[in-house]
C-alpha cells in the first residue's frame, strides 16, 4: 500500500527517529549513538554528531568561544567533554513544534461533546518563545544536549544539574507561564520527573511519588475540560497522570491518577483523536499487548495483541482518508508496518506494507532480512510514514492525492448556511456550517478592520465556525474508502467504493438511490447531469507468498500470476459507459463503450470534456510481483483513482525522470458525440474545470497546466505547484490545496489575435442576422441606408498577454520562522524582538479615519492538518473540510487579497473601493494586477498609482487626454512649446537664468520620454484626437531643436509626424535648426518629408555631406550640380594630399614594367593625377579645357582590335588599338596597381555614408525618387546612342547607386550611363572606322584595367559592369 518517497542507507541500526512538522527534516539515532539530521526532500544531511561519546568539533568550538569571551584561564571540565552515554530520545523543538503540539492536543479535546467553549472556539497560536531558532534536543543517559540548528551553538545540561540521575525520556510541556519560557520534562531512573527551564537552565520543579522504577515514556495532552495533563509510563507497568498547569509552582507535585496498564513496563504512549468523542490514549507494553484508554473516565476500552509472539516497540495514531478504518499503526521487529482496524470494535490486525519491496534490491543483498526498529507518522501530513531499519531510513508515502469522503452541496442563495455530505463508517451524514461572527467580513464596512489594521477575519484563528452534523437515513453498503462527487446541478451525489468496485447515486431531495452497480471510477459532466463509469469485475486473487517464502521460484510464480491477473483485469476493465439522469430520476445509458482503444483504462476525469487515461504496456518485475501479492490480502487493492498500481519501486528519490518521459496516454472525448477531441496528452493526476467552461487546470506531480477554453483551446502557462491534491474554480480564481499549503491562482487569458478575429466574426454574424430580419420584415428596401455623419470614434483593440499570479493563503509554518544556516538579524535591546510581529499588524490611518492594512498580502494563515476537500468561496471566506469532517474557514478579507478576488470575479468597481483600505504604496502593484485582468479604466481610479503607471493605464484604456497630462507632468514640459515654434537662438538668448533651468529640465524630460510621446501621437492619430497629437508634437519638436537631445530615429519619426499633421512651418523650422546643429542626415530627411529639394540640398551642403548633395543634385537635375562636384572633388583632393603618399622608387617601377610594358619613364611612375569623381552621365570638368590641345594623328594607323566588354545590341563596338612596335614613345606608363586601389576607397566612402538613408525614407519619398530616376533614363540613353564617334576616349559604365565611377583623366567627353548598357568603350581620337555589328555575345566577367589615353598621356580606369537595373539614388 505504501510507496517509497525517500531512502537513505546507513551502516548501523536506526533505533530512534523523529520528524519535524513543517520542515522536511528527520532526526535519527543509531545503535552506535550517532545522531544525524537529514533533509528527506533534498536528500542532504544537515548535521551529524557523536552524541554518545565526546564530539571533538563541539569541544573545540566551546573552547574557542571561551577564549573569545576572555576566559583564557578557564578551569574545570567543559560540559561538552562529558561523555553522553546511550541516546534515549531525539526531538526537534521550535515555535512550529510547540504550535502544532498545542493544536493537536486542543483539537483532540474539542471533539468531545462535553468540551468547554474555549476549546471549540478558534485556536490562537502561542506567543513565540524560541525567536525563530530551531533546537535539536538529544536526551542521553548522562546529559541533555540542546543544539541550535541556526547558529550551530549548543548547550549541554549534565545529569549533575538534574539531581545526578540518568535521563531516559523527555517531553516538552505545552502550557507554561511566560516567566519560565519553554519547559522540558525529563524522566529518570528513580521514578521522578524533573522539569527544566530553557530560559534559566535551572530545575523548575519535580513530579514525585508516581513510579517505583524507571520512567520509559512521557506525553502531554489536554482533557476535554481544558486542563493540560502529563502522562508517564514506567518500568513498573503503571500509567500515571499529572497536572501540567502549574506555572511557577516549584513544589514537588503529586500524581492525579495512577493505573496499572501493562505487565513488565509501558514502552510507549500515544494520543488518538476520535471523531465525535473524547480523545483516547493508546499504550503498548513489554507484555506484547496494546491497550486503549478513555481520557474521560480513564477506563480501559480494549486490549489486543497486535502481532502474536512479538512485542511492539512503536505506535502511531493515524488519520489517513485512504484507510478510514485503520486508526493505529504499530511496528515489531520484522519487515512490516502493521495496521489495526477499528480497535474499539474488532481486533483485526493486518500488514499495511512490506518494506522490503521499497528498498533497492542491492541494499538487501548484504543482509538476510530487513528489520524495523522504530516508526513515526508525520504529524501534519498523514500520508507520510518514516521508519528506521537495519539498512537505513525509509520515508514511505500512502496516496497523497486521497481526500476525505466529503462533497460540498451547492449553497442556496437566500441562506448563509453551507452544507456538505460525507460518509462516516456506514452512515451518510450532512454537515452544515457557517461563520458565526456577527459582522460579515464580505461587507465593506469600517468595522471589518480592527484597531491593529488587520481585518477581523484576517487570520484563521479569529474566524469562528458554527457547524452541525445530521444523519441521513440512507443505506451505505460498505465502510471502506469511498469517493464522493456531486453533479453539476447539485441534485445528485455519487459515491464510489474503488476497493470493492461498487457505486451508488443518491438523489439529494429524498436521498433515494437512483442508480447503482459495479464500477471502479466515475466522472461527471460539468454541463448536464451525465456521468461516465468504468465498469469492472473483480480481478483474480493473486496467491499470497507465505512468510519467508521469498525464493526465486516463488517470485517467478508470483510474477506469472500477476501478469495473468493483469491480463484478466485489462480484458474486463476497458469499457467506459456513459449514462444520463433524466428529470424523472431515471438513469439511461447513452453510450456503452467510449473510445475504441484496446488498452485498459486507468483514469477517468470529468469536466466539460470526458478525459480517459489508458495504461501503457509495461513489464512486471519479480520484485514488484511479490509486493503486489503481499498487498492483495488487504481490501485496499487500488491506489487512488488513477494510479498504475498500488506501489512504485524505489526510484533514487527523483521523480523528475518519470515526469519528463511521461507517456501520452490521455485522450479527451466530447460528451455529445463521444468523438476524440485533440491529440493524446500525458495523463494528469486530476482535472478542474470552470463552471462557466472558460478555464481548466490539469494537475501533474510537479506543476499545474492552466488553459483557456474560449474561443478555442489555448495554453496559458504552467504554475509550479507540486503535489496538488484538489482545486476549485471561482470565476478567474483557482483555489488549490497541496499537502502543506493552500494557494490561490489568479488567471486571465488576456486578449490574443484569435479573440479579435472571433469578435469581428460575431459582429459580422450579428449584422447579417439583423439584415436578414430586416429583409424578412420590410423587403429588399430595408437594405437601403442613408449615409450619415459617422460620430463613433475608432477603437483601438490592444493585445494583452495572459496573466497567472499565485498567492499563498495558508501553510503550516509560523511566520517568523528562520530557516537554518541563515544569520539572524541583529536585534536591538529591550523588546526589539517583537518588532516583526508589530510590523505585520502596523496601522496607517487613511482618509476618513479608516484603518489601512500596511502589508501587501496577509500573513500566511494556519493550514488545517491533513488532507482537505476544497469547498469553495462563500461569505468572503474559503471553506475547507478536513479528515475529521470539520469545516475550516480561510479568511480572504485582507484588502490585498479582497481587491484581487473582486477584480478576478468581475467586480472591478468594488475592488477599487476596497483599495482605500490598502496602503497606497501597494496601489501600483494592485493596478498592475487589474491591468493584467483587463480593467485598465477602473485601475485609473486607484488614488496611489504612480504617474508612469498611470500613463500606461491611460494608454490601455484609450484615455489619451489623461495620458498626455501624465506625460507632461513626468517630463515637466507643460510650459514648453506654447509660445514660439521652437527654441531658436533668439529665444534662448532672451531667457532668464531661472527660465533656462526650467527649459533644460523640460528638454531632458521630453528626451527621457520621447518613445512615450511618439506612442501617444500614434494612438491619437489612430483614434482621431488631433488636438492631443498636436500638443505632444509641440513638445517633441522643441526638444528636437536642441543638439544631441533626440536620437536619429526619433528625429526622423518626429519629421514624419510633423508632415502628417501639416505642421510645415514647424517642420521647416526644425530643418533649419538641425542644419545649424550639423545634423545633416536628419535635416535632409526632414526636408525630404517636407518636399523641398532646395532645402534638402542645402542641408547636405551646409553640413559637409557633399557626396549626398552631388547625388541628390544629379538625380533631380539641379543647376548647382557642377559647383557641387567641383567643391566635392576639391575636398577629396585635400584629403588625399594630406595623407602620407607612398614613394615610388626605381625597383617598384621596374617590377611594374614587367607586369605591363606600358611604363616608359620613372617620372611618370611618381605622378599623381588630380582626383575627379563624377556622377554617371556627367561630362568631365576638365574635358572642355584640355580636349582640343593635343591631337595625335599617329594613332590613325591600322590597329588590331581587342574587345574590352560586351556591347549593347544596335550599338557599334568601339575598340582599343594596342601600341605598334615602331611607336613605343607615344605610350604612357600605366599607374601601378596601387593607384586604382587607393582611389577605390575614396569613391566608396561617400556612397556608404549615404546608404543608411535609403532605409529610412518613407514610401512616398521612395516613389518620388523612383520616378525621378525613371525620367532621367531616356536622356542618358540618348546620349549613349549619339556617342558613336567622339573626340577623346570614352568610358562608359553602369554602377549601383552607391558606386560612383572614378576616371582620372584630363580629357574626357560625355560619358553616358544607360540602365541597360554593360559596355566599356575605348576609342582613339578621330577614328572614323566603324566596325560591323556582331551578334550579342554571352556575358563575360571583366576586370578593372587601366588603359592609356594616347592624346594626353594620362591613365583612365575602366570598371566592369555590375548590374543592369534602373539607378535609384538613396534619397
Amino acid at each position: 500500500m505504501l510507496r517509497a518517497r525517500a531512502f537513505r542507507q546507513t551502516n548501523g541500526k536506526i533505533v530512534k527517529i523523529q520528524v519535524h512538522p513543517t520542515h522536511p527534516w528527520i532526526v535519527t539515532a543509531d545503535d552506535t549513538d550517532h545522531v544525524s539530521v537529514w533533509n528527506w526532500e533534498h536528500r542532504q544531511v544537515i548535521y551529524e554528531l557523536k552524541a554518545g561519546g565526546v564530539d571533538e568539533r563541539r569541544l573545540v568550538g566551546a573552547k574557542l568561544e571561551k577564549l573569545a569571551e576572555g576566559d583564557s584561564d578557564y578551569k574545570g571540565k567543559p560540559t561538552e567533554a562529558i561523555r553522553g552515554g546511550s541516546v534515549k530520545q531525539v526531538k526537534f523543538y521550535d515555535d512550529d513544534v510547540r504550535n502544532w503540539q498545542l493544536w493537536r492536543n486542543r483539537s483532540a479535546a474539542a471533539e468531545s461533546p462535553s468540551a468547554v467553549n474555549h476549546l471549540t472556539s478558534g485556536f490562537t497560536s502561542p506567543a513565540p518563545s524560541t525567536k525563530g531558532r530551531h533546537f535539536l534536543v538529544i536526551c542521553c543517559e548522562n546529559k541533555a544536549i540542546f543544539l541550535d540548528l541556526v547558529t550551530m551553538r549548543g548547550r549541554d545540561v549534565p545529569k549533575q544539574e538534574l539531581d545526578n540521575r540518568s535521563l531516559l525520556c523527555m517531553e516538552f510541556l505545552s502550557r507554561s507561564s511566560g516567566g519560565d519560557g519553554p519547559l522540558v520534562a525529563f524522566g529518570s531512573t528513580d521514578g521522578v520527573i524533573r522539569v527544566l527551564s530553557m530560559i534559566t537552565w535551572k530545575l523548575a520543579r519535580r513530579y514525585t511519588g508516581g513510579h517505583k522504577g524507571s520512567i520509559y515514556c512521557l506525553m502531554n495532552f489536554m482533557a476535554s475540560s481544558g486542563e493540560a495533563l502529563l502522562v508517564s509510563g514506567g518500568s513498573d507497568g503503571l500509567l500515571v497522570l499529572w497536572s501540567a498547569d502549574h506555572g511557577n509552582d516549584s513544589r514537588e507535585l503529586v500524581p492525579k491518577l495512577s493505573l496499572k496498564a501493562h505487565d513488565g513496563g509501558v514502552v510507549a504512549v500515544e494520543l488518538s483523536r476520535v471523531s465525535g468523542s473524547a480523545p483516547q490514549l493508546i499504550t503498548i507494553g513489554a507484555d506484547k499487548t496494546l491497550a486503549i484508554w478513555d481520557t474521560m473516565t480513564f477506563k480501559e476500552l480494549r486490549r489486543i495483541k497486535p502481532v502474536p509472539k512479538l512485542a511492539c516497540h512503536s505506535i502511531a495514531s493515524w488519520c489517513h482518508p485512504r484507510a478510514p478504518n485503520l486508526d493505529i499503526l504499530t511496528c515489531v521487529k520484522d519487515s512490516h508496518i502493521w495496521s489495526i482496524e477499528h480497535p474499539t470494535y474488532s481486533a483485526l490486525t493486518r500488514p499495511l506494507c512490506e518494506l522490503s519491496s521499497l528498498v533497492p534490491p542491492q541494499v538487501l543483498a548484504t543482509h538476510r532480512k530487513l528489520r524495523v526498529y522504530c516508526m513515526v507518522a508525520h504529524p501534519l501530513q498523514p500520508h507520510l510514514v518514516a521508519t528506521g531499519t537495519n539498512v537505513g531510513i525509509i520515508v514511505s508515502e500512502f496516496d497523497p492525492r486521497a481526500i476525505p469522503s466529503a462533497a460540498p452541496l451547492p449553497a442556496l442563495s437566500e441562506s448563509r448556511e453551507n452544507s456538505a455530505v460525507y460518509i462516516l463508517g456506514r452512515e451518510l451524514k450532512l454537515l452544515n456550517f457557517q461563520i458565526s461572527n456577527s459582522a460579515n467580513p464580505s461587507l465593506g464596512n469600517n468595522s471589518a478592520l480592527s484597531e491593529s489594521g488587520m481585518s477581523k477575519g484576517d487570520s484563521a484563528e479569529q474566524l469562528t465556525v458554527k457547524q452541525t452534523k445530521k444523519q441521513i437515513v440512507a443505506p451505505v453498503p460498505h465502510d471502506s474508502y469511498s469517493v464522493l462527487s456531486v453533479s453539476s446541478s447539485g441534485k445528485y451525489v455519487a459515491v464510489v467504493w474503488p476497493d470493492v468496485l461498487y457505486f451508488s447515486i443518491y438523489k439529494v431531495s429524498d436521498w433515494s438511490i437512483v442508480d447503482s452497480g459495479s464500477a471502479r471510477l466515475l466522472a461527471w459532466d460539468t454541463c448536464r447531469d451525465r456521468f461516465a463509469i468504468l465498469e469492472s469485475v473483480l480481478p483474480q486473487r493473486m496467491p499470497v507468498i507465505p512468510k519467508g517464502g521469498s525464493s526465486r521460484k516463488a517470485r517467478e510464480a508470483a510474477a506469472a500470476a500477476a501478469q495473468a491477473a493483469a491480463a484478466a483485469n485489462a480484458a474486463s476493465s476497458a469499457s467506459v459507459q456513459v449514462r444520463i439522469l433524466l428529470d424523472d430520476g431515471t438513469s439511461n445509458i447513452l453510450m456503452r463503450s467510449v473510445g475504441g482503444r484496446s488498452e485498459p483504462v486507468i483514469g477517468l476525469h470529468g469536466g466539460a470534456l470526458l478525459g480517459i487515461g489508458y495504461r501503457t504496456s509495461r513489464r512486471i518485475s519479480p520484485v514488484a510481483a511479490s509486493a503486489i501479492s503481499t498487498i492483495q490480502s488487504m481490501p485496499l487493492s487500488g491506489f487512488g483513482n488513477s494510479n498504475v498500481s498500488s506501489f512504485s519501486s524505489y526510484d533514487d528519490g527523483s521523480s523528475q525522470r518519470s515526469t519528463e518521459s511521461a507517456p501520452l496516454n490521455y485522450q479527451l472525448y466530447s460528451w455529445e458525440n463521444f468523438e476524440p477531441v485533440g491529440g493524446m496528452l500525458p495523463q494528469p493526476e486530476w482535472t478542474a474545470w470552470d463552471e462557466t467552461v472558460e478555464y481548466c487546470a490539469f494537475a501533474y506531480q510537479k506543476y499545474m497546466v492552466i488553459s483557456s477554453l474560449r474561443p478555442q483551446y489555448r495554453y496559458l502557462g504552467d504554475v509550479a505547484i507540486s503535489h496538488a491534491t484538489g482545486a476549485v474554480w471561482h470565476r478567474r480564481q483557482l483555489f488549490v490545496a497541496t499537502p502543506t499549503t493552500i494557494e490561490c491562482v489568479f488567471v486571465d487569458a488576456g486578449v490574443s489575435e484569435i479573440d479579435i478575429e472571433t469578435m469581428k466574426m460575431k459582429e459580422e454574424m450579428k449584422l447579417k442576422e439583423a439584415q436578414a430580419r430586416a429583409v424578412a420584415e420590410h423587403g429588399e428596401l430595408a437594405l437601403i441606408t442613408v449615409e450619415g455623419a459617422q460620430s463613433a470614434k475608432q477603437e483601438r483593440i490592444l493585445l494583452r498577454a495572459p496573466m497567472l499570479q499565485v498567492v499563498r493563503l495558508a501553510s503550516f509554518q509560523n511566520a517568523p520562522s528562520v530557516p537554518p544556516f541563515l544569520s539572524l538579524p541583529r536585534q536591538s535591546r529591550g523588546d526589539g524582538d517583537d518588532m516583526d510581529e508589530r510590523r505585520a499588524s502596523e496601522v496607517a490611518v487613511g482618509g476618513g479615519g479608516v484603518s489601512v492594512a500596511v502589508t501587501r498580502f496577509p500573513v500566511e494563515q494556519k493550514r488545517p492538518v491533513g488532507p482537505l476537500v476544497v469547498v469553495g468561496v462563500r461569505d468572503g471566506v474559503l471553506w475547507l473540510i478536513d479528515r475529521y469532517m470539520c469545516a475550516h474557514a480561510i479568511s480572504l478579507s485582507h484588502p490585498g487579497i479582497r481587491c484581487r478576488c473582486l477584480a478576478a470575479y468581475g467586480d472591478a468597481v468594488s475592488a477599487v473601493k476596497w483599495a482605500s483600505r490598502l496602503g497606497r504604496e501597494h496601489h501600483d502593484d494592485l493596478a498592475q494586477f487589474m491591468l493584467g485582468m483587463g480593467y485598465a479604466t477602473e485601475a485609473l481610479h486607484l488614488p496611489g498609482i504612480s504617474k508612469r503607471l498611470e500613463f500606461d493605464l491611460a494608454m490601455q484604456s484609450n484615455d489619451l487626454k489623461r495620458a498626455l497630462h501624465c506625460l507632461l507632468t513626468m517630463s515637466n514640459s507643460r510650459d514648453i512649446g506654447q509660445d514660439g515654434l521652437g527654441l531658436d537662438l533668439s529665444d534662448i538668448l532672451s531667457l532668464t537664468a531661472e527660465k533656462k533651468e526650467d527649459v533644460v529640465e523640460a528638454v531632458e524630460g521630453i528626451v527621457k520620454f520621447a518613445k512615450e510621446f511618439l506612442e501617444l501621437i500614434d494612438a491619437a492619430d489612430a483614434t482621431g484626437h488631433a488636438d492631443i497629437a498636436r500638443e505632444a508634437l509641440k513638445r517633441l519638436a522643441t526638444a528636437g531643436s536642441v543638439k544631441g537631445a533626440l536620437q536619429g530615429h526619433e528625429l526622423r519619426g518626429l519629421a514624419l509626424r510633423l508632415a502628417n499633421h501639416g505642421e510645415l512651418t514647424r517642420l521647416s523650422g526644425l530643418v533649419n535648426n538641425l542644419i545649424s546643429l550639423g545634423l545633416g542626415r536628419e535635416s535632409a530627411f526632414a526636408a525630404a518629408v517636407l518636399g523641398d529639394n532646395a532645402l534638402m540640398e542645402k542641408a547636405w551642403q551646409d553640413t559637409g555631406m557633399l557626396a549626398e548633395a552631388v547625388l541628390h543634385a544629379h538625380a533631380h537635375g539641379r543647376p548647382t550640380l557642377k559647383n557641387l562636384v567641383q567643391a566635392w572633388n576639391k575636398t577629396l583632393q585635400k584629403e588625399v594630399e594630406q595623407a602620407p603618399s607612398s614613394k615610388t622608387d626605381a625597383a617598384s617601377a621596374f617590377l611594374a614594367s614587367l607586369e605591363d610594358s606600358k611604363l616608359t619613364s620613372l617620372s611618370d611612375a611618381s605622378k599623381k593625377p588630380p582626383i575627379e569623381i563624377l556622377p554617371p552621365g556627367m561630362s568631365s570638368i576638365f574635358a572642355s579645357i584640355s580636349a582640343p590641345k593635343k591631337p595625335l594623328p599617329t594613332l590613325k594607323t591600322q590597329e588590331t582590335t581587342k574587345p574590352l566588354a560586351i556591347e549593347e545590341p544596335a550599338k557599334p563596338l568601339a575598340i582599343e588599338a594596342p601600341p605598334s612596335s615602331e611607336q613605343p614613345q607615344t605610350e604612357s606608363t600605366p599607374e601601378t596597381a596601387a593607384d586604382p586601389e587607393s582611389a577605390a576607397p575614396e569613391t566608396a566612402a561617400a556612397p556608404e555614408s549615404a546608404a543608411p538613408e535609403t532605409a529610412a525614407i518613407s514610401e512616398s519619398e521612395a516613389r518620388e525618387t523612383a520616378a525621378d530616376s525613371e525620367s532621367a533614363a531616356p536622356e542618358t540613353v540618348a546620349v549613349a546612342e549619339t556617342a558613336a564617334h567622339v573626340d577623346g576616349p570614352v568610358t562608359e559604365t553602369v554602377s549601383e547607386p552607391p558606386m560612383v565611377e572614378e576616371t582620372p583623366s584630363e580629357e574626357k567627353s560625355d560619358p553616358s550611363s544607360t540602365p541597360n548598357t554593360e559596355t566599356a568603350i575605348a576609342a582613339t581620337e578621330g577614328n572614323s572606322q566603324t566596325m560591323p555589328q556582331p551578334p550579342p555575345p554571352e556575358p563575360v566577367a571583366t576586370t578593372v584595367k587601366p588603359t592609356e589615353n594616347a592624346a594626353t598621356g594620362r591613365q583612365q580606369v575602366t570598371y566592369p559592369p555590375i548590374r543592369s537595373q534602373p539607378i535609384d539614388f538613396g534619397f
